[in-house]
């Protein structure tokens, strides 16, 4: 072999290990970035079971809750001796229960829903010392609070388009938080007007403005 034919060998035999060496290091490189994405991938998946994990625990707890309020109303109905069916619900982040079906139940709800919120609050206490935790149960008998629902958020409505077309403000009667806030919802859904709250609690009121 001449010195020339050994120094060619030398060279190709030289090329091939750089080339093999750089396709090792890019099967490196992509195994890397391939773990990589696995790792990422991973870890959104271990966050969305989560995420459903925690939406399964708060719905599973809120059950728990109407549960518990369900007992506590209809050993109260037994001592009264009313009638009544109860219904178990949830809406949204709260249990809702529901009595209806019997003639005494007005007794309650009271004029303005005193008793009802009276009872509401007897309730949500009853879940705290069974679970530990402040309950925002809603309680509606005898239909009062949906009945209610439907009626503020059709005065909203009504008073948005007087205010639309007046082009004046217009103040509604002190509501508590719940009613307002339908009537917030229902002024909402008419363009050109806006609503805010005003005054101090138990005589805030929403009030009715052009945009």
């Amino acid at each position: 072999m001449t010195a020339e034919t050994a120094t060619q060998t030398g060279t190709e035999t030289e090329a091939q290990d750089d080339a093999k060496a750089t396709t090792e290091d890019q099967t490196e490189s992509t195994g890397a970035d391939t773990a990589a994405d696995t790792d990422v991938t991973d870890e959104f998946a271990e966050d969305f079971d989560d995420d459903e994990d925690d939406d399964e625990d708060d719905e599973d707890r809120l059950v728990e809750e109407g549960e518990i309020a369900g007992d506590y109303l209809e050993q109260l109905l037994d001592v009264l001796d009313f009638d009544g069916d109860i219904d178990l619900d949830v809406d949204g982040d709260r249990a809702v229960v529901s009595i209806d079906g019997g003639d005494d139940l007005t007794k309650l709800v009271g004029r303005k829903g005193e008793v009802l919120d009276a009872l509401q609050e007897l309730t949500r206490l009853a879940v705290q010392q069974a679970t530990g935790e402040r309950s925002r149960l809603m309680l509606d008998i005898a239909r009062w609070r949906a009945d209610r629902r439907d009626r503020l958020a059709r005065l909203g409505r009504e008073v948005a388009e007087r205010v639309l077309k007046s082009g004046e403000r217009e103040a509604l009667d002190p509501m508590t938080p719940f009613e307002r806030k339908i009537v917030h919802d229902a002024v909402a859904a008419v363009d050109g007007v806006v609503s805010e709250s005003e005054g101090a609690e138990p005589k805030r009121r929403v009030v009715v403005l052009p945009e």
